[in-house]
């Protein structure tokens, strides 16, 4: 196995789009920060709070995670596109251990620069704005929050490329389930509408960065939902890597 991640690990760091990817995260996080601190600082009536300030700083995560999505279906999706899947394969006949090794390396490397990229747009922010008063703990958990919310949605991607194998279809597909989808189903009615769009996607994950004030679940409970949809997401494209021709 270790052979295995080796591999993946060469193949994710020597593909351009990797580094432009990682590289388009970390600006969209630390340039939205300091674009959304720098505004609100400048418009704000009176001060902003620490919890306004930490939203502010964290707002590129929404384009962030989009770029972490693609990043997730290229990670599977470029090899099916150049053919080098097959190539993967006849190195790996274990299919199951070849999209572990995929899984295992793409979270580890999106995972640290999710942090890292978080960390730095909260730092960012809370230079600007300066709020009265600041909380360690609260700081912690909104960067780890964030980096682990960005990793998820890359993960998310992964699936989809796994699942779709075209990476236009994965892409158009990621960015359905996270961005258009979850809004629409905030405007179903009723008590039944409720729930299904708290256990939506990204409005249950969505909940460890920014809280819980209008949800019924909690922040670590609802990241959980999100990563039962991803875990499901890449269930199925593993049952269909083992069944399909590559």
């Amino acid at each position: 196995m270790i052979d295995i991640l080796r591999s993946e690990w060469t193949k994710i760091r020597s593909v351009r789009s990797t580094v432009w990817t990682l590289a388009v995260t970390v600006v969209l996080m630390l340039g939205l920060a300091a674009l959304m601190a720098t505004a609100a600082r400048n418009n704000a009536a009176v001060p902003l709070t620490f919890a306004q300030t930490i939203q502010m700083s964290l707002a590129g995560g929404l384009f962030a995670s989009v770029a972490m999505a693609t990043l997730g279906v290229l990670v599977i999706s470029s090899e099916y596109r150049t053919g080098g899947i097959r190539t993967s394969l006849m190195a790996v006949p274990d299919r199951l251990r070849l999209l572990t090794a995929k899984v295992v390396v793409f979270s580890a490397i999106a995972l640290v620069v999710s942090v890292a990229a978080s960390a730095g747009a909260v730092g960012v922010g809370l230079a600007i704005i300066t709020p009265p008063s600041s909380e360690v703990g609260e700081i912690v958990r909104a960067v780890l929050g964030s980096g682990l919310y960005l990793a998820a949605c890359g993960l998310f991607g992964l699936g989809l490329g796994t699942l779709v194998r075209h990476t236009p279809g994965a892409i158009v597909s990621a960015m359905a389930l996270m961005l258009v989808l979850p809004p629409l189903a905030n405007q179903l009615p009723g008590e039944w509408g409720r729930v299904v769009a708290d256990h939506f996607t990204t409005n249950a994950g969505t909940l460890v960065v920014f809280g819980t004030e209008n949800s019924s679940l909690g922040p670590w409970s609802g990241f959980g939902v999100y990563l039962g949809w991803i875990a499901v997401t890449l269930a199925a494209g593993a049952v269909l890597l083992r069944r399909r021709d590559a």
